[in-house]
């Protein structure tokens, strides 16, 4: 008799299924690991921004808070020199949203404005983070006002007034 050498083609799909039904169970839990990892990410930028705000309305109190998101920060790639337009209070990553065109970091999108203005003065403003894709880069949005609490939208969208900012419920972690 030949003794058989390798293994038969019966053994070989048996360990092709197995493979591909713990993948079908191990890929949905990193895709809502790594939405969990962008949301926790969006909430620290967005905390690392209030803290910008707070600190720029301090620093230019004839500005009060800073108009838009890259007066926090400075150019990406160039030497951040403090200024009511460029302040050097948060990363330029962050002040740029991600890069040039926008981009995001981590899977969410920033922006900030003004919110309401009094004698020329910014006396509030509104910022948000919202994901890129929905239930793809993340699931809930987040904003904050002048108050610094991190507020949560469930839909994802929330939004860039601070009327708006007050009706969602503050994030509790």
């Amino acid at each position: 008799m030949r003794k058989q050498k390798g293994f038969s083609l019966i053994e070989l799909l048996i360990v092709v299924a197995i493979i591909l039904i713990i993948a079908a169970i191990a890929i949905p839990n990193l895709l809502r690991a790594r939405m969990a990892a962008n949301e926790s990410s969006a909430v620290a930028s967005l905390r690392t921004i209030t803290t910008g705000e707070i600190t720029y309305q301090s620093a230019y109190p004839t500005v009060g808070y800073a108009p838009a998101l890259t007066n926090l920060g400075g150019a990406l790639g160039a030497a951040c020199v403090p200024s009511s337009t460029t302040a050097c209070l948060i990363d330029s990553v962050l002040s740029n949203n991600g890069n040039p065109a926008g981009g995001g970091k981590s899977g969410y999108s920033f922006t900030t404005g003004a919110g309401t203005i009094a004698g020329g003065v910014n006396v509030g403003y509104a910022a948000k983070a919202v994901p890129l894709s929905i239930n793809q880069t993340g699931i809930r949005g987040f904003c904050a006002e002048e108050d610094a609490v991190i507020r949560v939208d469930p839909a994802g969208v929330c939004s860039a007034t601070e009327a708006g900012i007050q009706t969602f419920n503050p994030l509790n972690q």
